[in-house]
């Protein structure tokens, strides 16, 4: 419960306060799950973990290597929020839920007299209650619903907000501002306390820099890899290339336009259903600050 609160539940927290949008389940999975639970059953002595994800894990016959690939059930797949892990965890990790898809898993739990047969669908995080976002955070950071300035990209003064943390790219509702067309968060600016506003087409990137990448294999690839990326659990694949960059951080230059890209968030790589590994988006836009209509997949 303690490491929990201090790895998932805290740094939840700080980084809304630092404008971005986070992801608890990527820390929950890296750090608890296949972290201190995972060690721990090894210490115990056992042989494998088993778990409830929906994902495969498979040995490559011709490199000897573990893989991690999507699940049968393609809804359910979670291999999205599992990129983080390595060669040493999957080698005892097993997913027995990876190959069936989410009516066959209830209907043999109800064979087995199980009460999670009849457990509802649940899509909300697990320690925010009600999934009442701002009212869990202002417990925990009142200094991010500190209100401050809407802006246009240009720096216009739009209106005003009710505190960054309520407030994540792409959002479209409750800005509160009047105007000729539809205003979306275009970004957070957290130092500066303001929100910056745009239209839809501002949201529109096609590249994006990744900090803390990983790779399955424990071995990064060539630099320009192709591959299929995604920057949000429920988004489909988009085609991309890889740059890699000093300090673990990666360049993704998409083939076409992305919508909303969210700091906070992973970008995951695909290669056909096999993760290849990941990292967490750092910010929208090129390492050097191009301007997004000069990035291109070469």
């Amino acid at each position: 419960r303690r490491a929990f609160e201090r790895s998932v539940v805290s740094e939840f927290a700080r980084q809304y306060g630092l404008g971005r949008t986070p992801n608890p389940c990527l820390r929950c999975n890296r750090l608890i799950k296949f972290g201190l639970l995972w060690r721990t059953a090894a210490r115990l002595g056992a042989e494998f973990l088993a778990t409830g994800h929906y994902a495969r894990v498979e040995r490559d016959l011709r490199t000897g290597l573990w893989t991690l690939r999507m699940a049968r059930d393609g809804i359910k797949d979670q291999s999205y929020f599992l990129f983080g892990l390595g060669q040493k965890v999957l080698a005892r990790t097993r997913f027995p839920l990876g190959r069936m898809i989410k009516s066959e898993v209830r209907s043999r739990a109800r064979a087995l007299g199980l009460p999670a047969a009849r457990k509802p669908e649940s899509q909300e995080i697990c320690f925010v209650p009600d999934d009442d976002y701002p009212a869990f955070l202002s417990r925990r950071i009142p200094e991010a619903f500190v209100p401050g300035d809407i802006v246009a990209s240009a720096g216009r003064r739009l209106g005003r907000h009710a505190g960054i943390a309520r407030y994540t790219v792409g959002q479209r509702r409750g800005l509160g501002v009047a105007a000729s067309h539809p205003l979306y968060v275009i970004s957070v600016d957290a130092s500066a306390g303001r929100i910056v506003a745009g239209p839809d087409a501002e949201l529109l990137e096609t590249a994006l820099v990744a900090r803390n990448v990983v790779w399955v294999s424990g071995t990064a690839p060539e630099d320009g890899l192709a591959v299929r990326a995604r920057i949000r659990s429920r988004q489909r694949e988009s085609a991309a290339r890889v740059r890699l960059r000093p300090g673990g951080r990666a360049v993704v230059v998409f083939r076409t336009p992305q919508r909303a890209v969210t700091p906070g968030q992973a970008v995951v790589f695909y290669l056909g259903d096999e993760v290849l590994g990941g990292g967490l988006i750092e910010r929208a836009g090129g390492w050097t600050g191009q301007p997004k209509k000069t990035l291109a997949i070469s």
